[in-house]
């Protein structure tokens, strides 16, 4: 089980656990104050803006066809790794589970320390348009911005892999 912190609730922080049967609950954790936990948790940000445009993009989608946005790295590009952003039914067991303005963030663990720290926006201007992901793990980026590198020693070692099926 996986259990991550979320926004607080009437004074009382939120637990949400996703359990191997891809059921997540959330209860109230009677703690005012923060409390070690046992996992480090993805630090992502997402701008209001961004948000405003998954919930517009999440309402032309069928009903539970598009409950959670997954964020996730995969190993390609021209840079050695490329963000996918999509929608999902759900979290799954494993995956770091976020509330941000209002949108349900999921990440999954390899993608997560290749994440950490990013911030997630929205542009719609004449020069770009489109999401952007800022990430202070990355070392270089193409030109396009979809796909990154990030130094040998930042590159997570406990999983055994990135996420996108290699062994790196």
């Amino acid at each position: 089980m996986v259990v991550t912190s979320g926004a607080k609730n009437d004074g009382k922080k939120q637990a949400t656990s996703v359990t191997k049967s891809g059921v997540s609950s959330v209860r109230n954790v009677g703690y005012d104050e923060s409390v070690a936990t046992v996992e480090t948790l993805v630090n992502l940000t997402l701008t209001s803006s961004a948000a405003d445009k998954i919930r517009e993009l999440q309402a032309t989608e069928p009903p539970g066809e598009a409950e959670v946005l997954r964020v996730a790295i995969q190993g390609g590009g021209c840079s050695g790794f490329q963000y996918e952003l999509g929608f999902d039914r759900g979290a799954v067991e494993g995956d770091h589970e976020l509330e941000l303005h209002g949108v349900r963030v999921v990440v999954d663990r390899f993608s997560a320390p290749y994440l950490d720290g990013s911030t997630i926006d929205w542009l719609d201007g004449l020069q770009e348009s489109g999401f952007k992901i800022d990430n202070p793990r990355a070392v270089s980026s193409c030109g396009c911005g979809h796909s990154f590198q990030v130094e040998e020693a930042d590159a997570p070692e406990a999983s055994g892999a990135c996420g996108s099926g290699c062994s790196h």
